[in-house]
């Protein structure tokens, strides 16, 4: 979601700022960006930086060089409750008992969460979502909800197998179809009624040393 007020360009800038910095724990150069956000040339990165500065949403030294650094944002905690399955479900005990107490506190800028209620945090075991970039061991952020449209990747409670999995949510004539993002595996196929949706993912925290 684009900031309030920003202009495309710059509002690309800034995530590939944040992007660069959360991968790399540095700051990128004028000629990472002009690279990373395809654009015509180091002066024309220089004049949205300049804006950027002067808008308050960046700070640079420039004396320094990779100085620049994301101004301060608002902060919130979002909990971790374990592991979901992005591969074969995780067997747990029932519906109710796989959201467990936090193993840890995540603290999250708000623009990551995008001011949504009932948001909390699970860790990914597995490889079938590795199309969708998500790899084993990153974190995703879930909504918590009991509804999603159809290509939604969704945190699925499988009621008969008593399994709980990560999956892209599709609805077919009679069946429910919970289609992994790699081509090497095969669909779980399964009844409406055997389906309850627990969660969505939001967004995704990557693990650095995939």
């Amino acid at each position: 979601m684009r900031k309030p007020g920003i202009s495309e360009t710059r509002d690309t800038i800034l995530k590939f700022i944040q992007n660069f910095i959360d991968a790399r724990g540095y700051a990128p150069t004028v000629r990472d960006i002009v690279k990373g956000c395809n654009l015509s040339s180091t002066a024309v990165v220089q004049h949205h930086l300049n804006v950027l500065e002067r808008e308050g949403h960046i700070h640079r030294d420039p004396q320094v060089v990779r100085s620049i650094q994301l101004a301060e944002k608002d902060i919130t905690e979002v909990p971790l409750l374990g592991a979901i399955a992005a591969g074969k479900p995780i067997p747990v005990p029932n519906s109710d008992s796989w959201i467990k107490t936090p193993e840890e506190m995540l603290k999250l800028t708000t623009d990551v969460v995008a001011n949504r209620d009932n948001i909390y945090a699970l860790r990914v075991m597995g490889a079938s979502m590795l199309d969708a970039l998500i790899n084993d061991g990153d974190i995703v952020i879930m909504e918590a909800t009991q509804t999603a449209e159809d290509g939604e990747m969704v945190a699925i409670w499988l009621k008969h197998e008593q399994e709980v999995t990560l999956k892209r949510i599709y609805r077919e004539s009679k069946r429910i179809r919970l289609q992994p993002a790699n081509s090497e595996m095969e669909p779980i196929y399964t009844k409406p009624e055997n389906v309850e949706v627990q969660g969505k993912v939001v967004a995704v925290l990557r693990r650095l040393n995939h």
